[in-house]
């Protein structure tokens, strides 16, 4: 079999997020068709991470096998014929050959996401769908010292969301948690060894939250220490997360 990996990028807006819905339209069906339009084997695709409805990514990595009679195209023909069946909103950014033993998930040694906030009393008419507007000033300052709170070995379960089923583990790295401004644009941008569901949201609202003065960052390590999600800052809108790339052969700060 030959296996491909694919970078790709969508606007999430109309999306149930990544994965194949029973209700509604995951991006994986989207590409999955494009797939299915190209190879008559109907490949299926295997992602390095899930994303919610509404989030969107830059760096989303997904993989899948065909029979070698099947592709004769180059990688880069493969990106254009690809791109020929799928929606606007949906782009694969390239496609390259991979080794047998690579996984799109279990591969991945990390990911970073970005999270963008607008904080002015008006809106940017053109990031409405793109950064969660914040008309009250935050003090960066309080952000910044709440986000240095959160690097390192942590567990992360006052800041995720039940997903449904049993998580082996609520226990995360983060190797960064840095906000920038630019101008009225925040961003922050979170890297670490894997995220629980709606961690990074749980982790921007909380963040939002320390620059508004509602607690003082020093409040950070006691909400991790309850394990309580109760206890934490409120979940961040979807559509100002990014997935913005998924990291490869990169050593982890700590043991799993």
């Amino acid at each position: 079999m030959l296996k491909f990996k694919l970078i790709i990028a969508y606007d999430g807006t109309a999306y149930e997020g990544w994965q194949v819905q029973k209700i509604g339209t995951g991006v994986q069906e989207k590409v999955e068709a494009a797939l299915a339009r190209l190879f008559r084997s109907h490949p299926r695709l295997h992602s390095s991470s899930r994303t919610d409805t509404g989030v969107h990514a830059l760096g989303m990595v997904a993989h899948f096998e065909v029979p070698p009679g099947e592709c004769p195209m180059t990688p880069r023909k493969l990106v254009l014929a690809i791109n020929a069946w799928l929606p606007e909103d949906v782009r694969v950014v390239s496609a390259q050959r991979a080794p047998a033993g690579f996984h799109a998930r279990f591969s991945a040694s990390g990911k970073q996401y970005r999270y963008y906030i607008w904080n002015h009393p008006a809106m940017n008419p053109l990031l409405r769908h793109r950064a969660w507007h914040v008309p009250r000033p935050l003090n960066l300052a309080a952000m910044r010292a709440a986000a240095a709170l959160f690097v390192g070995r942590h567990d992360f379960q006052s800041f995720a969301a039940n997903p449904g089923y049993r998580v082996a583990s609520t226990v995360r790295t983060l190797s960064r948690c840095a906000v920038v401004k630019k101008g009225p644009l925040l961003t922050l941008i979170i890297e670490g060894d894997g995220f629980l569901y709606k961690m990074c949201r749980g982790l921007a609202g909380t963040l939002v939250q320390a620059g508004l003065g509602r607690f003082p960052a020093a409040e950070i390590a006691e909400m991790l220490n309850q394990r309580d999600r109760r206890v934490a800052g409120m979940t961040a809108p979807a559509h100002g997360l990014v997935l913005e790339k998924v990291f490869y052969n990169r050593p982890k700060l700590y043991a799993s």
